[in-house]
């Protein structure tokens, strides 16, 4: 029986290799610093420009309590690609 297409994205999506666009070292941090969660070839592609903007973005929804912070634009496409 062949995958549906919904499944293949599941499996392709849990294949990549998920982080904190901020993490520079595998120490645990605290949840409040630890910024946006992306895939690798969405953390490579991102400038360094992109990738304050995006922290701040999360890390601002948080303080708010949200648990979700919208992409941005370049980088919903970005992710929606990955």
């Amino acid at each position: 029986m062949a995958l549906s297409k919904a499944q293949k994205s599941l499996k392709k999506w849990t294949a990549q290799k998920w982080d904190y666009v901020s993490s520079k070292d595998k120490k645990k941090k605290n949840k409040r610093k630890t910024g946006r969660y992306l895939p690798e070839s969405v953390r490579k592609s991102l400038t360094p420009a992109q990738k304050a903007a995006t922290n701040r973005r999360k890390r601002a929804a948080s303080k708010k309590g949200k648990k979700r912070a919208k992409y941005s634009k370049a980088i919903a496409k970005k992710v929606r690609n990955a």
